[in-house]
């Protein structure tokens, strides 16, 4: 069997946790499997590199950057793969373009084109432990390059697509996907499993559990993934295509407080204006969220929108001129606001879902200023203070008398 791990900053942030790490990596190669292991910098390094850089120079170009942050994984596979040596264990550890990781040139968010696997192939005939370097890559000009934030797990599901990995397992400090946030809900419940489209919702509206791209190329490839912790013993969740647990309306309740709401008041009410809008906002390379446009009145309309909360001052930046130009009253954006929604495939089969989750905030007192829909989730828009007793009110309300087996 062929097993994929992968290993946050948090798992490998100190000797003791490496050689926990390194017990886990050796465990499963001695049960008789090959194994391709994928390690994050260790703990706050990346931030720490950030700092560094900005004390040198603020402006730094983006090919600097990759050739900096990229060291922080090239420390920790070091040292892990030391670790396994201690242990007594054939190992090896490998950069990210010594294992064949080819990426476009998008320097500090490149994405993998490619992965050439005869470098790996070869350590793994030797019977090696291949330990690789998450979160890097080599652009066609042969300059390193880096994939954003959680690019090592997408890293890992990339490798274990690329190999025909038998399963991907990724740990984290967290023993799972859970209902919930489970340092902050009480009775939050480890979910024994979940579907791609799913997990890649709550990875998308703020669950800090996987990264978004990497579940995108999961589903794309079909790679099994399991979430697991570093620190015990216990089964995590499998995100997967089809799950058994068709009963459940929904997965999880997620929040994100990394919002921006941006409001344009008094534009014309005639067409064509949401269009010129939002042409500005792609222009801008913005993502936007959440869109409401207010009934037409005295020949004008109000539209409101979200985006990130680094977006926000951009958004307002990319629209000012055209707003004064049409005669717009006002254009602002606000980022004392969180987003909360529920995830989960049952929704499509059961009515009332929206409607109990709009009960549980209004007995809350809680306002809604926007609201978003699709097949597999609610997003709501509320004050930021709110966020966390809304957590825990829409999550009592859906899970309180629910036993998860």
């Amino acid at each position: 069997m062929l097993v994929v791990q992968k290993f946050g900053g948090s798992s490998v942030a100190d000797a003791k946790r490496i050689f926990n790490v390194a017990q886990i990596i050796t465990e499963k190669y001695s049960e008789g499997n090959s194994v391709i292991v994928v390690v994050s910098a260790q703990g706050d390094t990346t931030d720490e590199l950030i700092e560094k850089a900005k004390e040198i120079n603020p402006a730094a170009s983006r090919r600097e950057m990759d050739m900096l942050l990229s060291s922080g994984e090239q420390i920790s596979i070091s040292l892990l793969a030391m670790a396994i040596e201690k242990l007594g264990f054939p190992v090896v550890s490998l950069l990210g373009w010594q294992a064949g990781y080819h990426t476009n040139s998008t320097h500090t968010t490149a994405r993998i084109k490619r992965i050439e696997r005869e470098r790996i192939k070869t350590e793994l005939d030797k019977n090696k432990i291949v330990i690789i370097a998450g979160f890097q890559g080599i652009n066609r000009f042969g300059d390193i390059t880096t994939l954003g934030r959680g690019g090592s797990d997408t890293s890992a599901v990339a490798v274990a697509a690329a190999m025909h990995a038998d399963v991907c397992q990724l740990y984290t400090d967290v023993e799972g996907v859970f209902t919930a946030d489970p340092r902050k809900i009480k009775n939050a419940q480890k979910l024994p499993e979940i579907t791609y489209d799913e997990m890649l919702e709550l990875a998308t509206l703020g669950a800090q559990v996987l990264n978004n791209r990497s579940v995108e190329m999961a589903k794309k490839y079909n790679v099994e993934i399991e979430v697991l912790s570093s620190l015990n013993q216990s089964s995590g969740t499998m995100v997967r295509e089809v799950t058994k647990m068709e009963k459940m309306l929904i997965k999880s309740v997620a929040k994100d407080d990394n919002v921006a709401r941006v409001m344009i008041v008094g534009i014309p009410d005639r067409p064509g204006m949401a269009f010129q809008i939002f042409s500005r906002i792609a222009k801008a390379h913005i993502n936007v969220d959440i869109i409401l446009q207010s009934v037409g009145r005295d020949n004008t309309k109000d539209i409101t929108f979200t985006v990130s909360a680094d977006k926000g001052e951009d958004a307002v930046t990319a629209l000012k001129d055209y707003i004064e130009l049409i005669g717009g009253k006002s254009i602002s954006y606000d980022t004392n606001v969180a987003k909360i929604s529920i995830v989960g495939a049952g929704m499509e089969t059961h009515e009332g879902v929206a409607a109990r989750m709009f009960e549980a905030l209004g007995d809350a007192g809680i306002n809604i200023h926007m609201i978003s829909t699709s097949e597999i989730k609610v997003s709501v828009l509320i004050d930021a203070s709110e966020a966390d007793r809304a957590v825990s009110m829409v999550h009592s309300a859906f899970f309180d008398d629910l036993s998860i087996k």
